[in-house]
């Protein structure tokens, strides 16, 4: 199966890998790089040393290419030798110094903080060293030195930092040296810069001059051309929108006047019937002044009559 292939491709890598440092531990092994081409297998080797890889006449570089092509079955193997441009930048090598400064009998803690002021003199963002085993006394222990900013977590945890371990053989027993380096051109995904504005302060006769260079300008009088002709255009639009107002106020206005009228003729039409209504009336208070004078006019007749009845009466019974 495929997940098979993987697992056997990388217990070989690391195989060859504990080979080459074994082999080249005195010439500062600084790790290797294996890539696959079709002529073959090409094993990249770094060294603070590489004149201790080659061998005289290259001898040492011969038996390593027999070794690899026999014991670890690469396919026609080529091994070249890069050197190191900064040791103090690579986790094995500093993890080997390490390691070999603890066996000169140096205390850890001078180990620990030589190694770090060399790193960070390197231009390392951050370095982390940890020193575990039989540090104090018979009991296991580990002791932890921090410099600079690293990352302990997340993909650039994986992709940036890179890691170092070596061994070390001690009387009280075994110690366990890892390095871990994060190098100084690492651009975290978490940066911001800031940029700074700067305000350019420009006096009153500097802005006239830049003015009127730029009224001068043929630029500056086409740009004032164009300005115009679109400023004729937007009036002409704007006098076209007034005439069609006021032809809407016109017609508004025939409309109101024609309303007007209605209400004019009505207005007459009810006086007309008023004034139907009061020759009415007149001729009604007419008629009742009339029929009062014939019952005032029927009154004094009777009473004459009455009168001469009884003139007669009393001139008889005289």
């Amino acid at each position: 199966m495929i997940e098979k292939d993987f697992v056997t491709e990388g217990l070989k890598r690391t195989r060859i890998d504990e080979f080459l440092q074994k082999e080249l531990e005195r010439a500062g092994y600084g790790g290797m790089e294996i890539q696959v081409t079709p002529l073959g297998t090409m094993v990249v080797v770094y060294a603070e040393r590489p004149g201790m890889v080659i061998g005289r006449g290259g001898k040492t570089v011969r038996n390593i290419t027999q070794n690899l092509k026999l014991n670890y079955e690469l396919e026609n193997p080529q091994v070249e030798v890069k050197e190191v441009e900064v040791p103090e930048l690579n986790p094995k090598i500093m993890a080997h110094k390490i390691a070999a400064m603890l066996q000169r009998g140096m205390h850890f803690r001078r180990v620990a903080y030589t190694a770090l002021r060399r790193i960070m003199g390197a231009g390392a963002q951050g370095v982390e060293v940890t020193i575990s085993g039989k540090i104090r006394g018979s009991r296991s222990a580990a002791a932890k030195f921090n410099d600079g900013y690293i990352k302990k977590c997340g993909e650039p945890a994986t992709r940036f930092v890179r890691e170092g371990f070596a061994t070390v053989q001690l009387k009280p027993g075994v110690l366990g040296i890892y390095v871990r380096i994060m190098p100084p051109d690492i651009v975290l995904p978490d940066k911001v810069d800031i940029l700074k504005v700067e305000i350019e302060e420009t006096s009153v006769d500097t802005l006239v001059e830049n003015i009127e260079e730029e009224s001068t300008s043929p630029a500056a009088e086409e740009a004032e051309l164009e300005e115009s002709s679109e400023t004729t255009e937007i009036l002409d639009e704007i006098n076209e929108e007034s005439e069609d107002e006021s032809k809407v106020v016109e017609d508004e206005s025939a409309e109101s006047e024609d309303e007007s009228k209605v209400v004019e003729d009505e207005s007459a039409e009810s006086e007309d019937e008023s004034k139907v209504v009061e020759d009415e009336s007149a001729e009604s208070e007419e008629t009742s002044k009339d029929v009062e004078n014939d019952s005032d006019s029927d009154e004094p007749s009777n009473e004459s009559n009455t009168e001469s009845k009884d003139e007669p009466g009393e001139e008889s019974s005289n």
